[in-house]
């Protein structure tokens, strides 16, 4: 089944963003480290880890959109799932500092040393291994998304308090990980990396190199969101959104479709948060906030939900004009937001992407029955000239 899911054939619009996309994996880091610095092709240094955020959170928002879009669940908790994968990264990176840490510690690291720890936590055993921390951006989230799910979706818990409860975890997470005896770092959460793979975080090359790992982990997240979607699970997860009732009564187990893709969407959002943590130097509990995932609804909404492509486009679009927007008007930043969403939900339902698909449509509609209207007339002209020439015969 997931073979067959895999390799069925995708959408051509589908296919164009996964190869923009590669084609981004590949260009960014050139231009960056190639091309040379007086030429209008050249993308400065600055650039490349702000451009990688900007597909982290394209990806969160694509993970979102494949639970909201296309299951009707609408999550106001992807952020928790987001924040837990990045701090797992975080931990790796932080067993990689060893001895070069403020207070030369080769295991504890510096705000366990300052908070009077005498030894590592269990939990954090493991962590100086890429691949243990790798296995571990997958599992958290997604079984913290198992759980969660397996009692709210059998509970039939929906709509609205859904939501509200998958915010409340999210602000649960916050609290928590706000407490230093956590040992996640507290406030200040975990930051001063040095490498990743034994190279230099802060290193041109590696950021360049972790851009591209994060455009090539979008384009694969995309392909298999594609390949779940155009699937007969996928046809079924509409229903759930359309008619959850009816689809029951059909006998299908609703409770294992939600739990499936709920699931998936929460390590999709996990992976997003790994490849955020290196490229930004940073992740303290503010990445739970609530405001963060109501965030990553604002995108998905904007580009179109349940279109797969439209939270990739809402996400950056979004996050560029907040780049801007932000560095003249800091303080109107969440009117702003609010305002776009408010815009959005009265002339734009659909998203930018759902708009202009419904007018492609409309116009791909209006050409098949101008081409069925002429096709008539043609038909009743020939007809017509045909009565024209039996006549003067039937005369005769």
């Amino acid at each position: 089944m997931i073979t067959q899911m895999l390799f069925r054939r995708h959408e051509k619009k589908t296919l164009w963003a996964v190869f923009l996309i590669l084609l981004a994996a590949a260009f960014v880091p050139l231009a960056n480290l190639i091309i040379p610095e007086d030429s209008a092709f050249h993308v400065p240094g600055y650039l490349v880890p702000l451009l990688g955020k900007y597909l982290c959170y394209a990806l969160l928002a694509l993970a979102l959109d494949l639970v909201w879009g296309y299951c009707g669940i609408l999550s106001l908790g992807h952020g928790a799932f987001f924040a837990l994968g990045g701090y797992a990264m975080g931990m790796y990176l932080m067993r990689q500092i060893g001895d070069r840490g403020v207070y030369a510690n080769p295991l504890l690291p510096d705000f366990m040393v300052f908070l009077n720890w005498q030894e590592l936590p269990w939990y954090w055993y493991g962590f100086n291994h890429f691949a243990f921390a790798a296995l571990m951006v997958l599992l958290v989230p997604g079984l913290l998304a198992f759980v969660f799910g397996w009692f709210a979706f059998r509970s039939r818990v929906t709509g609205v308090y859904l939501s509200i409860i998958t915010q409340a975890m999210t602000y649960a997470l916050l609290l928590a990980f706000f407490r230093n005896e956590m040992g996640f770092g507290g406030n200040n959460g975990l930051t001063d990396f040095k490498e990743i793979l034994g190279f230099n975080v802060q290193a041109g090359g590696t950021r360049a190199a972790l851009f591209a790992a994060t455009a090539i982990a979008l384009a694969l997240a995309l392909v298999l969101s594609s390949a779940i979607v155009r699937s007969k699970y996928g046809k079924v997860l509409v229903g759930v959104r359309d008619a959850e009732s009816r689809t029951r009564f059909l006998g299908y187990r609703v409770e294992n479709m939600k739990l499936f893709i709920f699931t998936v969407s929460a390590m999709m959002a996990g992976v997003a948060g790994a490849l955020y943590v290196p490229q930004v130097g940073i992740i303290n509990p503010g990445e739970f906030a609530p405001a963060n995932s109501i965030e990553v609804v604002i995108w998905t909404a904007v580009g179109g939900r349940g279109t797969l492509i439209g939270p990739i486009i809402g996400a950056i679009l979004v996050n560029f004009g907040k780049s801007i927007f932000t560095a003249a008007f800091p303080e109107f930043w969440l009117f702003a937001l609010g305002a776009l969403f408010v815009a959005t939900t009265l002339f734009l339902p659909k998203g930018v992407v759902g708009t202009v698909q419904q007018f492609l449509a409309r116009r791909k509609d209006q050409k098949k029955a101008d081409a069925v209207e002429q096709a008539y007339h043609d038909k009743a002209a020939k007809a017509e000239s045909q009565l024209a020439i039996l006549e003067p015969q039937a005369a005769e």
